[in-house]
């Protein structure tokens, strides 16, 4: 396996000491966020995604990314899951879910904020935001979403690091 990711509770100082022992690198902080906006953003239109959509999704995650997530994305899909925000023509955000357990790809923060924004809630425990992006954190917060709890993305073995906006899974 050329590499593995875990997301790990920021506050619980023995696993955090134990995952770094065993070779795991801390890669990104991120908030636990849960709320809802519930508003659609100006110039995109937020759909349930399609079978016919994935290529788009995978190029637009590789991007991101440097892999695509194009099974877990079908799953989402045939389960009505999976969404995605199109703007000026095109796909510009995806997600497999608005949910703990689902991640979302974005090549903007105002694309990725449209997705949030449309979300009627988020499933399980919340979102997981990464702190990192200081403007899509405090835009969360300025739109009243809260944080449940502070978790740490961590991973061994190959990792890219993102070039653009995206939601992390507790799935990976």
């Amino acid at each position: 396996m050329p590499g593995c990711v875990l997301v790990q509770a920021a506050y619980h100082n023995r696993s955090l000491s134990l995952y770094a022992k065993l070779g795991f690198v801390v890669r990104e902080p991120l908030a636990c966020m849960q709320g809802a906006i519930q508003k659609t953003a100006p110039g995109y239109h937020i759909r349930p995604a399609e079978l016919q959509d994935i290529a788009a999704c995978n190029d637009l995650c590789i991007r991101v990314h440097g892999h695509d997530r194009g099974g877990e994305l079908k799953d989402a899909v045939q389960q009505g899951a999976a969404v995605v925000a199109e703007s000026e023509g095109r796909i510009k955000a995806y997600a497999s879910a608005i949910a703990f357990f689902g991640h979302a790809v974005a090549e903007s923060n105002k694309d990725l904020e449209a997705l949030i924004s449309a979300a009627t809630e988020f499933q399980g425990p919340g979102i997981l935001v990464p702190t990192r992006n200081s403007a899509l954190f405090r835009w969360c917060l300025e739109n009243g979403l809260r944080v449940v709890q502070p978790l740490t993305l961590m991973t061994i073995g190959l990792y890219n690091e993102p070039a653009g906006a995206y939601l992390t899974s507790i799935l990976f």
